[in-house]
């Protein structure tokens, strides 16, 4: 930083000293902040605990798990893949291979017999026999290369359903346009192949986190709601197809009942499929699973886990944690908090991106702003 120090004018040093603090701020303090880790801030339900499952995993993004415990996650704006592995099954990372470098917004990994699927905006990769070839990864197989190649939106969570095919989701270009409907705003399937293509949901402006009910397998979809209709409206919103072919409402309807101002008047509510439950606005509602393991006191069991990464432009910061969504015998939902306190204030040092329920139940969790995965455990008090 000596270059920082160097003497001309008043001004010049003082413009320069405000760049290099900026700079410092920017590149050191929110990774050291974020390197700390501060999760004595994690506030969590009686019995949980939260800890560091690796720090060496920058961008974090879509998670997914191979054989053997390894686990596959994708990025964004870092544009690698890194496979994460725990060797000793300490229940700690002890290496963070990179499998891809490069790639266009690969959020979305999944993984199948053997081979790892990964989302790249207008194409899906697959790295095949990927389990013996962690360190010397063959060049990817092209599956479709047949996506829009807008970047708005454009970046994709991808998952295998249990009917075998790969779902894909395609956001709206835009905040609140109209869209080619065969094209955007909709939730896809194909097989592992690549053929097969056909949607499975329309009106869906953005989902970067879906799942399938363990009893009933109906698909089940976090959805991202439109900008600049004020810091409170609309909700974000969680989805439930229980059949292929529903349209959920975007651009004309968000959330329960709320006409869209622009595009409202060429629609009514009461035509579209309406969302399970109303999530918080502006809370960046992305991954969601089921929770399936048997860690977690019964009461958890089934109920929806859900990563809220946090607002980007609202007045009042929200979301930065993880919510869950339980559901009584009577099919009531109740949307609550489950993990807070990566923001302080109104200053985040974490994101929450995505969930993964692990074999011995644990939760875990990607971050793309610390560049970290945590594993959230129970144990009885």
């Amino acid at each position: 930083m000596n270059t920082c120090r160097v003497r001309r004018s008043m001004v010049l040093n003082r413009t320069v000293g405000l760049v290099c603090a900026l700079l410092t701020l920017f590149v050191f303090g929110s990774r050291i902040e974020a390197g700390r880790l501060s999760l004595d801030t994690i506030k969590l339900p009686p019995g949980f605990t939260i800890a560091l499952y690796t720090d060496k995993v920058p961008n974090a993004r879509g998670m997914a798990l191979g054989q053997d415990g390894v686990l596959f996650v994708g990025t964004r704006d870092k544009g690698d893949v890194y496979a994460v592995l725990d060797k000793d099954g300490d229940q700690r990372a002890d290496e963070v291979l990179t499998i891809a470098r490069g790639l266009q917004m690969p959020v979305g990994v999944a993984y199948r017999k053997g081979s790892l699927y990964v989302s790249a905006v207008d194409r899906i990769l697959r790295f095949d026999k990927i389990d013996a070839h962690l360190k010397d990864v063959p060049p990817p197989v092209v599956v479709t290369d047949g996506f829009p190649k807008e970047t708005s939106h454009g970046w994709k969570f991808i998952a295998f359903g249990p009917d075998g095919k790969l779902y894909v989701p395609v956001g709206a270009p835009c905040n609140i346009c109209e869209p080619d409907p065969d094209r955007y705003a909709l939730i896809g399937r194909l097989n592992p192949d690549g053929s097969g293509y056909e949607i499975v949901a329309r009106g869906v402006r953005n989902s970067v986190g879906f799942d399938w009910d363990p009893t009933t397998h109906e698909l089940w979809f976090t959805e991202n709601g439109r900008d600049y209709l004020g810091d409170n409206q609309p909700p974000d919103e969680l989805n439930h197809a229980e059949k292929p072919g529903l349209h959920f409402g975007y651009p004309y309807c968000h959330g329960n009942n709320l006409s869209d101002p622009e595009y409202g008047r060429t629609r009514a509510c009461r035509e579209f499929t309406a969302p399970a439950a109303e999530l918080g606005p502006h809370v960046a509602s992305l991954g969601m699973r089921f929770y399936t393991g048997d860690m977690f006191p019964k009461e958890y069991r089934n109920q929806i886990v859900i990563a809220e990464h946090g607002s980007w432009n609202r007045s009042e910061k929200s979301g930065y944690r993880i919510t869950m969504v339980s559901r009584d015998g009577q099919g009531h939902m109740r949307y609550s908090v489950f993990a807070e306190g990566w923001l302080q204030g109104q200053r985040a040092w974490g994101r929450p991106v995505d969930v993964m329920v692990m074999p011995d139940g644990a939760l875990l969790v990607s971050d793309d702003m610390a560049g970290a995965i945590y594993r959230i455990s129970y144990r009885e008090p």
